[in-house]
């Protein structure tokens, strides 16, 4: 058997994995995965989890916790459903989302990927509770998705994150920047899949909303790798420049986090770990990552900022965007 025991662990699976799954759900559905994660002004976290029901389709679907491990509180009903008549690109669902907390406008966007005919795009909705929401609608043409806010305008402007999906070129991460959140513009190339054998070539995306620290914007972003059996999804690191966030300050060569456990290994969707959500301690280092398990069910993985920078240091290196 191989031994990984070399191998540095950066984040640590919850013993109680998985958090949450459909036996926790007060309503019929199929299975729950992707969750958003936040921590509300009173200490609780809440998720807002991609719920699949029983067609296909996904809606949004709030799970809240005193310590964001277990003692989970459900919404007995769906929290933000689709609504095809009046945002007709939601008529197959709303997926994956992304929570920012915006202190400017002291409500939380939600980035989440609306499903139709047409394809999938970036929606965007603000909330101040989670009970109430002003849809944005659809800020981007199809295919594109996994995408976040920065929690703050930057030179008089807010900024998205997305990841428009290629073609044979591959899939990409993207920035664009807009004055009122929907008409956005200045699109910019920031992060290029690799090529080849790579853990993450061909098809790259954000994962939760990039994280900000001193050093920079901390993004943990996942990796797709084509096999014969299968694609794996895997989670690695970067560090964009806090001030200009298209400058990629490093980046590393190797995955931090796959599929090991039976729920990331074999569900839906076999081998995928992919998070959308993450809250930080008190201490301002102590790091909870929520993430889907095999499009099946929420698990939790515990890490320290300061050890996925200083492991950046050690094994990044300054991105180039023509490789």
């Amino acid at each position: 058997m191989l031994n990984n025991s070399h191998n540095q662990v950066l984040l640590k699976r919850e013993t109680n994995n998985p958090i949450l799954s459909a036996a926790d759900w007060p309503y019929s559905m199929n299975t729950v995965f992707n969750g958003a994660a936040t921590l509300l002004q009173d200490g609780t976290t809440l998720l807002l989890c991609r719920v699949e029901d029983r067609r296909g389709i996904s809606h949004l679907c709030a799970a809240r916790s005193k310590n964001g491990v277990d003692g989970w509180t459900v919404d007995p009903e769906p929290t933000l459903l689709p609504d095809p008549d009046n945002y007709p690109e939601e008529q197959w669902g709303m997926e994956d989302p992304r929570i920012t907390y915006l202190p400017e406008l002291e409500k939380y966007a939600i980035a989440y990927t609306a499903y139709s005919t047409a394809g999938a795009v970036v929606s965007l909705a603000l909330t101040p509770d989670f009970h109430e929401f002003e849809r944005i609608g659809a800020v981007t043409t199809p295919w594109d998705k996994d995408a976040a806010l920065l929690p703050r305008r930057i030179n008089g402007l807010w900024v998205l994150i997305h990841r428009p999906m290629g073609n044979e070129l591959g899939s990409h991460i993207w920035i664009s920047y807009s004055q009122d959140m929907v008409r956005w513009g200045n699109h910019k190339l920031i992060m290029r899949a690799r090529k080849g054998a790579w853990w993450d070539a061909n098809k790259i995306g954000l994962s939760p909303p990039p994280i900000e620290t001193e050093r920079g914007w901390l993004y943990i972003y996942h990796g797709v790798r084509e096999t014969v059996s299968g694609s794996i999804y895997r989670l690695g690191l970067a560090l964009f420049d806090l001030d200009d966030p298209t400058r990629c300050l490093l980046r590393g060569d190797e995955w931090i986090f796959g599929p090991e456990e039976p729920f990331e290994l074999k569900g839906d969707v076999d081998n995928v770990v992919f998070p959308c959500g993450f809250t930080i301690g008190p201490d301002n280092d102590a790091l909870n990552l929520y993430y889907g398990g095999a499009d099946t069910s929420m698990g939790l993985a515990r890490g320290s900022i300061k050890e996925l920078l200083a492991w950046l240091d050690a094994k990044g290196k300054p991105d180039d965007l023509n490789k």
